[in-house]
C-alpha cells in the first residue's frame, strides 16, 4: 500500500534513501519495495547498467519493474560510450534535486516530492554521488596508451606493482585487475609529482584526503544488505548460472559482432567470461566456474569496500527477503 510522505519540517532536509551491498544481495528487491511503499524514483548506481542492451548478466530491473517505478541512470548509455565517476555524480545529483522537487501525481497539495532511492553496488560512483572526487589532473590519452600497451604486454599485474611503488595505499584498494582504475591512480600520481609544489599532494590518496565536495541539501539514510556469506555464494553461483542458461553466451556474440570487443561491458563479469568462451579459450563449463569465482571475489570487495561507508544501518539477510524489507522499511519511516 503506498504511503503519502509527510510534509517536511522547516529545519529538516530531504531524505535520500541508499541502498547498498554485494552483488546478489537483493539489492533491486529491497528498493523496489520502499520505493512502492514511498513513491519512491530509483537512481541507478550500477555502472554496467547504465548501458543499453547489455541485459541478462546486468540482472537490470525488470521490463514490468521499470514501467512500475520510475528509474533513472539505467539503460542511458551507448555501449562504445564512458563515463566517468564524475560526470556519474554530476548527472545523479541533478537527479535527486528533480525528484524530491517533484509534484506528487496522486496528492495535490504540492507539500513534498517523491523519495529519491540509490540502489546499487558500483562502490567508486556511491562515493562520488556522496562524498564528492578530489580535483584530480586532468586526463591523458598519451599516457593512458601507453599504460595499456604495457598492461597488454606483461599483464596487468605489472601495473599493479607500478601502483604499488607509487601509491601503496591505492593499490591496496584497487584490484589487480581492474585495469581502468589502476590506469587512473598511476596517471594522478604521474601528472601531480610533475606540476605539485613540494607541499603539494602527490598521490590519489592524498588528493582524497584533500578537500571533496559531499552532497548537500539532502539527509542521508543508508541501508546495507549483509546475508550470511555462505549463503550469499550460493546465491552468486546460482545467479550466474542462471544467466549462462538464459542466454548471456547468445547475447555476447550478438552485441560482439554489432559493436566489437571495445565496449566497455564487455569488460565486466559474466560477459568477460562469456567473450573467453566465444574466442575458444574456455569451456563453458569453465567459463561458468570462472563467472562464478569472479563474481564471489567481486562481492568480497564490494563488503570491504561498503565497510568503510559511515552510518550504514545493516540489515542481517537479503533484500527480498520480507522480514528485511520491513525492517528497511520501518528505517525509512523513522526517519521521513
Amino acid at each position: 500500500m503506498e504511503r503519502a510522505l509527510k510534509s517536511p519540517k522547516s529545519d529538516r532536509e530531504p531524505l535520500v534513501v541508499v541502498v547498498l551491498g554485494p552483488t546478489a544481495s537483493g539489492k533491486t528487491a529491497l528498493a523496489l519495495a520502499i520505493a512502492r511503499r514511498f513513491r519512491g524514483e530509483i537512481v541507478n548506481c550500477d555502472s554496467v547498467a547504465m548501458y543499453r542492451e547489455f541485459e541478462i548478466g546486468t540482472a537490470k530491473p525488470s521490463a514490468a519493474e521499470r514501467a512500475e517505478i520510475p528509474h533513472h541512470l539505467l539503460d542511458c548509455l551507448d555501449p562504445l560510450a564512458d563515463v566517468s565517476a564524475g560526470e556519474y555524480a554530476r548527472q545523479a545529483r541533478q537527479i535527486l534535486r528533480e525528484i524530491v522537487l517533484r509534484e506528487s501525481v496522486l496528492h495535490d497539495n504540492g507539500q513534498r516530492g517523491h523519495l529519491p532511492i540509490v540502489s546499487g553496488g558500483t562502490g567508486l560512483y556511491l562515493r562520488a554521488l556522496l562524498a564528492g572526487l578530489f580535483p584530480g589532473p586532468q586526463r591523458s590519452e598519451e599516457l593512458r596508451n601507453r599504460l595499456r600497451a604495457r598492461a597488454q604486454k606483461n599483464g596487468t599485474e605489472h601495473l599493479h606493482r607500478i601502483l604499488r611503488r607509487l601509491d601503496s595505499s591505492a593499490a591496496g584498494r584497487i584490484h589487480a585487475n581492474d585495469l581502468p582504475k589502476m590506469i587512473r591512480a598511476i596517471e594522478v600520481c604521474l601528472a601531480s609529482r610533475q606540476t605539485s609544489r613540494p607541499t603539494s599532494p602527490r598521490t590519489m590518496t592524498e588528493l582524497w584526503q584533500q578537500g571533496r565536495e559531499p552532497l548537500q541539501g539532502f539527509r542521508i539514510l543508508r541501508l546495507g544488505l549483509n546475508p550470511e556469506r555462505e549463503l550469499l555464494y550460493a546465491r552468486i553461483n546460482q545467479r550466474a548460472a542462471n544467466m549462462f542458461d538464459q542466454g548471456l553466451i547468445a547475447e555476447t556474440e550478438r552485441l560482439l559482432a554489432r559493436y566489437g570487443a571495445k565496449a566497455r561491458p564487455f569488460a565486466s563479469l559474466g560477459y568477460k567470461q562469456a567473450v573467453q568462451f566465444l574466442r575458444g579459450e574456455l569451456g563453458r563449463e569453465s567459463a561458468l566456474s570462472a563467472a562464478q569465482q569472479a563474481h564471489r571475489n567481486y562481492a568480497k570487495r564490494q563488503i570491504t569496500w561498503f565497510r568503510r561507508e559511515p552510518d550504514v544501518h545493516w540489515l542481517a539477510g537479503f533484500g527480498d527477503d520480507p522480514a528485511i524489507q520491513a525492517e528497511g522499511i520501518a528505517s525509512v519511516e523513522q526517519q521521513i
